[in-house]
């Protein structure tokens, strides 16, 4: 038998063991909100979830979900009545219960003033290791954290990054000021997400709270022309750009230019703003990620809501096609919004790439050439596509729709940006901990710092960005120190029958509903009873089972007992472990005795389920379920 490979907990083992806040940027105590939800405290998962996130209810419809995916409820093996092993469980509805618990008392559900005075007043009954702003400006009590002295800062963009940055230099004490060149707010989430994903209502009541806390948002201002560079660097003591990757990118291909190629989010924004854009009824979206996929479904939809026409009838008057480069098991865009776009009558292709936007001698589109894909990543899973240029094919066409990614526009550095420095074209060289450029008291968010990536990434960088001006302006660093402490609960239960509980699928209208109106919200969201049930099959990943090797007497009971066999009793001699792991063998069993004489408990932790029956089981009390907390003490030093 080949050598085990263990790790012993050490000081963030326990941390660690909460996945899905571990993995989201903003550290959100998912966990904390979704057992809430389970133990129906609706108002307490709201605050929970809004704590270190100002863009909770939005995240509630439209985030990534990065928690989701690392939930460890996904991890735990399945088997069938006859014990034996089909797969892994599927993770908690983790977004999908953040929406249900705004939906009960976020914005959506009550007055703005009421929401604002429940989320500064709040104490989250366990300690979570959040980036909550008003828990570390509740450290103020103790003088820890200076508070700003109401110096003004501007921000260039209104998106998710720039309010987010916004938002906590408010509550630090600074004076934000916010431009956006849009008619609206939000950036990309008013004028790219579209309606059908994200109510524009929903938007205006979170960027609501948002300005209560004395954030200034000056929209229709375009900074290069309305206002220069110069004169924000000059009015302001500090400057954060945060203006997103707003352009649609180009692919150079023969025949790009002209009439009939539209770039994908100058279509969203079309949209979103009312505008009208001639666009036929065969139309080509390029692109397999979920922009093309908010192009792709945001075309059904106009043109199903101009000719009066059903899902079902749809093709007999227009076709929309996605193609896309990847293969349908590596396409990024979300798997409900491939499934839904299939349902909503979009043709989709894939494993093609484009070749030529063929156009007659009018000059009109009337097909895309492609040829066939055998490959998009290397061994490396860097983007290396290989093609065979035997197999071609022409999709006639008379509009096409580039989604194939985006970059930023910056031409209002000419006038006072010169010592802003970029890496390559509208691209800026900036420091990775920081966000800084390389001008004094310039900072950037969102895409800008870190490329295209999800809504709660420019939500963490633009708290990083408020961070980091703090520190500029004020001169002292916000330090935090951690303190962990575990909790013995001695009568620890669960609910009965919560480890065979199937997800709850989260509820939609019926395609042909959905193009009825352009503006029809799909998702349905959950009932109280659908909430709670699916939060009830949450693991609580803070709550975990705790050895006493003092009190084992290694009779194996633990691990007759687990359900899904993640505890094991085994020999020294048959561990693969380190120096460090061997001093403390060695200080625990003394220098001259044999490995072999002595045994270790092992414990995989993708397949414990926080049951307790090895805690109840343990006829020597062992074995203690204990929640782990972490307390945050914050200073400006």
């Amino acid at each position: 038998m080949l050598p085990l490979k263990i790790h012993v907990p050490d000081a963030s083992y326990h941390k660690n063991l909460i996945s899905c806040q571990v993995a989201c940027p903003v550290h959100t105590d998912a966990r904390g909100y979704v057992r809430a939800i389970a133990d129906g405290r609706f108002d307490e998962a709201y605050l929970i979830a809004r704590g270190p996130n100002p863009f909770a209810s939005i995240c509630g419809r439209i985030c990534g979900a990065p928690c989701e995916i690392a939930c460890r409820r996904g991890k735990i093996p399945k088997v069938n009545d006859d014990g034996m092993f089909v797969g892994q469980d599927r993770p908690i509805a983790i977004r999908a219960l953040k929406r249900f618990a705004c939906d009960q008392a976020g914005p959506e559900a009550r007055p703005i003033d009421e929401v604002l005075s429940s989320i500064k007043n709040f104490v989250p009954p366990i300690a979570a290791d959040a980036e909550e702003m008003v828990a570390l400006l509740k450290s103020g009590i103790n003088r820890t954290v200076e508070k700003a002295d109401g110096k003004r800062i501007a921000i260039i963009g209104a998106g998710p990054a720039g309010l987010s940055a916004a938002h906590d230099l408010a509550l630090m004490g600074f004076k934000p000021v916010v431009f956006e060149i849009e008619p609206v707010a939000a950036g990309m989430l008013a004028v790219g997400v579209p309606a059908y994903r994200l109510p524009r209502e929903l938007i205006e009541k979170e960027i609501s709270v948002i300005e209560a806390l004395g954030v200034e948002i000056r929209c229709g201002v375009q900074v290069g022309k309305d206002i220069s560079f110069a004169e924000l660097r000059e009015d302001f003591a500090s400057v954060i750009i945060a203006v997103g990757a707003k352009s649609s990118r180009g692919l150079g291909l023969t025949g790009e230019n002209g009439p009939g190629v539209i770039g994908g989010v100058d279509l969203l924004r079309a949209v979103s703003l009312g505008e009208k854009i001639e666009m036929g009824r065969e139309i080509v979206v390029i692109g397999g990620g979920n922009v093309a996929y908010d192009v792709a479904r945001s075309v059904v939809r106009q043109i199903a809501f101009d000719t009066a026409r059903t899902a079902a009838r749809l093709a007999e008057t227009a076709r929309v096609y996605l193609v896309s480069l990847e293969g349908a098991e590596e396409m990024p865009a979300d798997t409900i919004e491939i499934v839904e776009g299939d349902e909503e009558g979009i043709e989709r292709s894939n494993g093609w790439g484009p070749t030529e936007i063929v156009r007659d001698e009018s000059g009109r589109v009337t097909g895309v050439a492609f040829r066939k894909c055998l490959r998009v990543y290397d061994e490396d899973r860097k983007f290396s596509p290989v093609y065979d240029d035997e197999e071609t094919k022409i999709i006639p066409c008379d509009t096409v729709l580039l989604a194939v990614g985006q970059s930023p526009t910056l031409s209002f550095l000419k006038d006072g940006g010169q010592d802003v420095e970029r890496v390559r074209g509208d691209w800026l060289k900036v420091d990775a901990a920081t966000l800084q450029t390389t001008a004094k008291g310039v900072f950037v968010a969102g895409d800008l710092a870190h490329g295209t990536r999800l809504l709660i990434d420019a939500v963490a960088s633009g708290k990083t960005a408020a961070r980091s001006v703090y520190q500029y302006i004020t001169g002292k660093a916000l330090e935090h120190e951690l303190v962990k402490t575990h909790i013995v609960l001695d009568r620890y239960r669960r609910e009965r029958g919560y480890e065979s509980i199937r997800r709850v699928e989260v509820r939609t209208i019926d395609p042909a509903e959905r193009l009825e109106h352009p503006e029809n919200v799909v998702e349905v969201g959950y009932s109280r009873e659908e909430a709670m049930r699916e939060a009830s099959r949450c693991l609580d990943c803070g709550v975990t089972p705790v050895f006493d090797g003092n009190r084992c007497v290694l009779c194996g009971g633990c691990a007759d007992v687990c359900p899904t066999e993640c505890l094991k009793l085994i020999s020294l001699d048959d561990l693969d472990f380190d120096m460090e792991v061997s001093d403390l063998i060695t200080r625990s069993i003394g220098r001259d005795s044999e490995l072999s004489e002595n045994s270790a408990i092992l414990k995989d932790e993708d397949r414990c389920i926080r049951c307790a029956l090895c805690a109840i089981r343990c006829p020597v009390d062992a074995i203690s379920m204990e929640r782990v907390t972490f307390s945050t003490t914050w200073s400006s030093i």
